[in-house]
């Protein structure tokens, strides 16, 4: 009871603190990291904040409103009730990915089930004026995304957002729909029955508060919770002026893969992928052209089905190539002990061999030696 009291105090201590105006996610954190808790900043005085930060006054003070307090307190009974999830930056199931980007959200809110097998994720965006052409390429992508084990991470608006996350859900994948607002907070209202089919199948997740309401300024800011969370981003169609551009910036500041959709040269929704094309961003025509690009993961994962993942393109596996591939290790390892470990025939493991070579999961070294990529 003693840890559980302690926990309790500490999130509702990070609430308060995140309520405070001026204190954004980096404040929060050089906060924390010098007082050591949420808990301990709120029991400093005004005067011993203000010997390391530079907070002005007025902020100081709002540290210890009692009002800020009660809002806290509110706001964690709220989810209590809702069935709303906290994570703290410093949470195990605080996602990974997005723990790396400079300006982590110190709080998430969180409805539906967040799973391991969510670090596999793309996240798929674009204008809210889609065309037919570009609705299509995203229900491929989407569905193929889904089907190889992805979770498809998208911003929940109309339009091309819409679709990402609609794809998915048909297809019987997971989808991560990340608000500008809080989680009970739908915008679009048309999208509230998407939205709790995303829970079901996946979250809703905003660093905003329960009831905080949608405003323009918190949509650019979501943007980087929807590029941080995926290991690559695709703009499938979007304008010279779109979030989708804003959103391709944040991802190429965060370390992240980006990918563009072609289209038609005379389409103003193409205009926006056609200037990523030309600054870089790489080609899309299908799901493969993503995979080949993303490369060897930083970390190893999890997919759906409990196997270590250290490729995208090992989501794509059958049986028969996973068993060959978990028997290479990433040490120099005989064709012959490959056979052993497997017990396949020699035959059929050389067969499934050539076909991981050319997926550039393994190389072929001197002596019938093999490695994982």
């Amino acid at each position: 009871m003693y840890e559980e009291s302690l926990a309790e105090d500490e999130l509702r201590a990070s609430i308060q603190l995140s309520l405070v105006e001026g204190i954004g996610p980096r404040r929060f954190a050089e906060l924390v990291s010098h007082c050591g808790s949420a808990c301990q900043v709120l029991e400093r005085s005004c005067d011993q904040l203000a010997e390391f930060t530079s907070l002005p006054p007025q902020q100081l003070t709002a540290l210890h409103c009692p009002s800020g307090r009660a809002r806290a307190a509110e706001i964690l009974a709220d989810c209590r009730s809702s069935g709303t999830r906290i994570l703290l930056c410093q949470s195990q199931d605080y996602p990974s990915l997005l723990r790396e980007i400079h300006d982590p959200p110190p709080l998430l809110y969180i409805r539906g089930n967040r799973l391991p097998r969510d670090d596999l994720s793309l996240a798929i965006v674009g204008t809210r004026f889609a065309t037919p052409y570009g609705l299509e390429m995203t229900r491929r992508l989407s569905t193929a995304a889904v089907q190889l084990g992805f979770t498809v991470v998208s911003g929940l608006a109309r339009g091309i957002d819409g679709m990402a996350h609609e794809a998915a859900l048909r297809a019987g994948g997971r989808t991560i729909a990340v608000l500008g607002g809080g989680v009970d907070r739908i915008y679009p209202s048309e999208h509230t029955s998407l939205a709790n089919q995303a829970m079901k199948s996946g979250m809703l997740i905003s660093e905003h508060p329960p009831r905080a309401r949608p405003t323009a300024g918190a949509f650019p800011r979501r943007n980087r919770l929807i590029s941080g969370m995926a290991l690559g981003l695709i703009v499938v169609e979007a304008p010279r002026r779109s979030g989708a551009l804003i959103t391709a910036q944040l991802a190429l500041e965060q370390g992240r893969e980006v990918f563009a959709v072609p289209g038609p040269v005379d389409r103003d929704s193409s205009r926006g992928c056609h200037q990523l094309l030309r600054e870089g961003a790489v080609l899309v025509e299908s799901l493969d052209h993503v995979v080949e690009e993303l490369g060897p993961l930083a970390e190893a994962t999890w997919d759906h089905e409990g196997h270590r993942v250290h490729h995208p393109a090992e989501l794509d596996l059958n049986e028969l190539e996973r068993l060959v591939l978990d028997a290479i290790t990433t040490r120099s390892t005989s064709i012959d002990q490959v056979i052993r470990s497997s017990g396949l025939p020699a035959a059929q493991v050389l067969s499934v061999l050539s076909v991981l070579e050319v997926r550039l999961l393994i190389f072929r070294e001197a002596g019938q030696q093999v490695r994982r990529a």
